[in-house]
């Protein structure tokens, strides 16, 4: 029977250790919460990697949990245990009389310590499956506020690089435009100045890659030059009179000023999909000049964009369960991590907010509308990460 006492927990020297650092870690979950709070929708790098990466705050809630019962659940045992001795042992006192009446006392002893500690026990087990489930439900809360957040930030960096790519196309048609051969080519256009002109764009071509072909349109609508005719034979001799694109390019005020389209297959480029910029080539390549005719570049989107979007800077296990695509202002797909999405129309629930995140059924949606790049404003397209934490266990099964 001493022995049995000896093992017992002292509440003179207070609470077990399996108590104290359960009530710790709660403590530090807490307390990461409460950071959380205050810090408002800024959140460390540490937090946000503790949260996003591992999901260690759901994870240590619910090990937390198991632990805590599991050893509540051993130290009421062996309380029961003991209650029992002690019962036993008061019983045995009785019957020696007067000379147990010293056992007696250590057996009362035994079970009121028993009795104190299955109390803590069970009080604390009550708090702990309290307080955890509410760290679990905050927890979840806090996840899906960070992950949303940083997914947000990879929607708005894919489309600013696609924005900042196509900024450059802006560049390139207004400069291009004033390029002497391109400029003759429409102010006197014999044969020699069209061959020239076509000559020039090739060579143009055989630098800037990204391009499937630029046309020298004079102001009837007529297309005179071409970079790459062999490539495409059709162009020399189109007219393109009624595109927006030309429309929009020669009624420009200034030679700073350019038209731009959104992504289409071109039937005389072989139906790829481009992305059209335009400009009106002047008077002598001068800014004021007399509009005489337009230069059209076709950027050449699908393997551009596609890059993009294949780039989002994901962990391997982020992208396994991620789809990034680019929208256009009319919210049809134009680039797709899932290829059989392109042209489809994406509905994206946003209520006028030109960037967040919302949940849909096991997926989070996040996205961000284009800022624009310098002086290109945008064309009101969206980046878009979908992200659904059970892609892969979908495609198991």
């Amino acid at each position: 029977m001493s022995a049995s006492v000896g093992r017992l927990p002292s509440l003179e020297h207070g609470l077990p250790d399996e108590f104290i650092m359960a009530a710790i870690l709660l403590a530090r979950i807490l307390l990461l919460f409460f950071i959380k709070k205050r810090a408002g929708s800024e959140v460390g790098p540490a937090l946000k990697g503790i949260c996003m990466r591992d999901n260690t705050v759901l994870k240590l809630a619910l090990d937390i949990a198991t632990i805590t019962r599991e050893k509540i659940g051993m130290i009421e045992k062996i309380m029961q245990q003991t209650e029992i001795l002690a019962l036993n042992a008061r019983i045995e006192a009785a019957r020696a009389g007067s000379s147990g009446a010293a056992f007696s006392v250590v057996a009362q002893e035994m079970g009121r310590v028993s009795g104190g500690i299955n109390t803590i026990a069970r009080d604390f087990r009550q708090q702990v499956e309290a307080h955890t489930e509410s760290i679990e439900t905050v927890g979840a809360t806090m996840l899906e506020e960070l992950t949303g957040q940083r997914f947000t930030d990879i929607a708005l960096n894919v489309v600013e690089i696609i924005d900042r790519n196509l900024f450059e196309r802006s560049c390139d048609v207004r400069w291009w435009a004033t390029d002497s051969a391109v400029v003759e080519a429409v102010t006197m256009p014999d044969e020699g100045r069209r061959a020239y002109a076509s000559q020039r764009l090739a060579t143009i071509l055989r630098s800037y890659t990204v391009y499937l072909d630029l046309w020298v349109v004079d102001k009837e609508g007529q297309v005179i030059a071409s970079g790459r005719p062999e490539r495409y034979p059709g162009v020399q001799g189109k007219n393109v009179a009624g595109e927006a694109w030309f429309k929009r390019a020669l009624a420009t005020l200034d030679g700073d000023a350019f038209a731009v389209a959104d992504i289409a297959n071109n039937p005389l480029l072989n139906e790829a999909p481009a992305a059209t910029y335009a400009a009106a080539i002047r008077q002598r390549g001068e800014r004021d000049g007399e509009p005489l005719g337009v230069l059209g570049i076709f950027f050449d989107w699908a393997p551009q964009a596609q890059a993009v979007v294949e780039g989002a800077r994901f962990d391997e296990q982020e992208k396994a369960r991620s789809r990034v695509m680019l929208l256009d202002a009319e919210e049809r797909i134009i680039a797709d991590t899932r290829p059989d999405g392109l042209g489809h129309r994406y509905s994206l629930k946003r209520d006028s907010r030109i960037r967040g995140y919302y949940a849909e059924g096991d997926k989070l949606v996040c996205f961000a509308r284009t800022p624009g790049y310098e002086t290109y404003e945008g064309l009101g397209w969206f980046g878009v990460v979908e992200y659904d934490p059970t892609r892969l266990d979908k495609t198991a099964s």
